[in-house]
């Protein structure tokens, strides 16, 4: 099932994307609260699934998805972590900023053979002993089709093409084995960043913050793709266009750090609940620092995963 958050007539609904358009899940049921919102959807677990199910298969009525406003999947998640999963990733992104950090200096050859030299830029140990994440701003999470403000102290603005997964069933201690059982769906995550603010920031031990949080920095959608519709959710085609032109092309196959993975380490000690996002991190070359290509005022950016769908944002300082 594919399903979402989206606006008619002024009043937010939940729906299901099918061949013919969008199903209004919440008009189909409206004295159920589990279909009043897909947070409530999601905390309803597999009855409010079979319940879908059986009101899709009975029905045809259906709403041209292009008549409807459409939003965040799920406009304000219960929390929302970012992993780095993808070693190609931090290999170009430690590469590109040994170029970024050289090339001020009076002899850049030079300065980039000590950097390399030094072992400053190379994936620490930690990273392979262990999933890596950082807590983001879940009050950040916008559609695709929205305009995002580039943030008023930066200059250098960048996407991140990323898989997400939502968490559908609350664990603590969960099992690499039982993991699984608590995703929900996937949906495709756009982790915008200011370069320049992250790269002050990475002189910190606390990890990203302004870099990441700011307005409409998160892009979530355009539907969130429920368990049981993806046979292998890591092998899937991967892509980021800008402006048209193709960036990245690559897999979710190539991931190092699988959810459950991130799922078994994350729940350690710690309550995980419905409706949590967890990221990916960035798909090898799926970001513009792996490039040395930033972004520009005005610039779109497309982010396509197969069988999710397209996302697609632009860029602006005005």
């Amino acid at each position: 099932m594919k399903l979402l958050t989206f606006k008619q007539q002024g009043s937010e609904y939940l729906g299901a994307l099918t061949d013919t358009g969008v199903f209004n899940l919440s008009v189909a049921a409206p004295q159920d609260i589990a279909f009043s919102s897909m947070q409530h959807f999601i905390e309803a677990g597999q009855p409010a699934l079979d319940h879908a199910s059986a009101m899709l298969a009975s029905s045809s009525a259906s709403i041209p998805s292009d008549q409807v406003e459409w939003l965040a999947p799920l406009p304000l998640p219960a929390q929302v972590r970012d992993c780095l999963g993808f070693e190609e990733h931090l290999k170009n992104s430690y590469k590109s900023a040994i170029k970024l950090s050289a090339m001020a200096a009076d002899d850049p050859s030079k300065a980039e053979r000590e950097l390399q030299e030094s072992g400053r830029f190379t994936v620490p140990e930690v990273w392979y002993q262990q999933p890596l994440y950082y807590k983001a701003n879940r009050f950040s999470v916008a559609q695709s089709g929205k305009d995002v403000m580039w943030p008023a102290y930066s200059d250098v603005m960048d996407f991140e093409l990323e898989l997400a997964c939502i968490i559908g069933k609350k664990g603590k201690d969960i099992s690499k084995a039982n993991a699984e059982d608590h995703i929900f769906g996937y949906t495709i995550y756009n982790d915008f960043s200011a370069r320049d603010t992250q790269m002050q920031e990475s002189g910190g031990p606390l990890g990203p913050a302004k870099s990441k949080d700011f307005d409409d920095s998160i892009i979530l959608g355009p539907v969130i793709v429920t368990k049981d519709e993806l046979d292998d959710p890591y092998n899937l085609r991967m892509q980021a266009r800008v402006n048209g032109e193709t960036w990245c092309d690559n897999n979710s196959s190539t991931i190092y750090w699988k959810f459950s993975d991130m799922i078994a380490h994350i729940s350690k000690s710690e309550t995980l609940y419905p409706g949590e996002v967890i990221g990916s991190g960035t798909v090898g070359f799926g970001c513009g620092l792996e490039h040395l290509r930033f972004l520009n005022d005005g610039d779109v950016v497309e982010l396509e995963i197969e069988k999710i769908g397209v996302i697609s944002n632009k860029v602006t300082r005005r």
